[in-house]
């Protein structure tokens, strides 16, 4: 799955790539695609440089740059975005969405009529950190995105950062994971198994 081709993409791109690790940058990579193609499988119409953007930088507070030791990461990393769009001249209306789409990634259901990107950004992080849904895409399919893009130690370092969000932020959505089980879901990601 390419990029979107706009300035605003590869401006994206560049920032996470400075600022995640490696398996990081990956995880973001393949969240765009899975949400990318669920939601053209789907017939969901979606803004794919919104959708992009989100997926770059959904995760991007977890990093130690712009770790919030007040907020929850992905309110974090949506005014972390927000004000990535704000350089790249997006109106004040898709600063928003783009943080409200990160925010909402987060969330157990978005409903797709109302928030598309939201609901494919939820769907897709579901899918590459603990492998929910992982049906709605062929084996061969998932075997063409993790060669492209691998998973590296994702798991670890997730959970290492996940961890650390819930030991700071106890009513966090981190700690609420945590606490529902993740370590155990995330070990059992098939996605691992390739």
């Amino acid at each position: 799955m390419i990029i979107p081709d706009t300035a605003a993409s590869s401006a994206a791109l560049e920032v996470a790539s400075a600022y995640l690790s490696p398996a990081m940058l990956s995880h973001s990579h393949r969240v765009y695609v899975w949400a990318a193609t669920y939601g053209t499988q789907q017939g969901i119409e979606y803004d794919a440089e919104l959708l992009f953007a989100a997926a770059m930088f959904h995760d991007i507070s977890l990093g130690p740059e712009f770790d919030s030791h007040t907020v929850s990461f992905e309110e974090a990393s949506g005014h972390v975005a927000w004000v990535f769009a704000a350089g790249a001249g997006w109106p004040s209306e898709r600063r928003d969405r783009l943080a409200e789409v990160i925010v909402r990634h987060m969330w157990p259901d978005v409903d797709p009529a109302d928030d598309p990107e939201g609901h494919l950004m939820s769907r897709a992080a579901a899918v590459d950190i603990v492998g929910k849904n992982i049906d709605d895409f062929t084996p061969a399919f998932r075997a063409e995105v993790l060669q492209q893009y691998p998973r590296l130690d994702l798991t670890p370092e997730f959970l290492t950062c996940f961890q650390a969000q819930a030991a700071r932020k106890p009513t966090s959505s981190a700690a609420r994971a945590i606490q529902s089980g993740l370590t155990t879901r995330i070990a059992g990601n098939p996605l691992d198994a390739h």
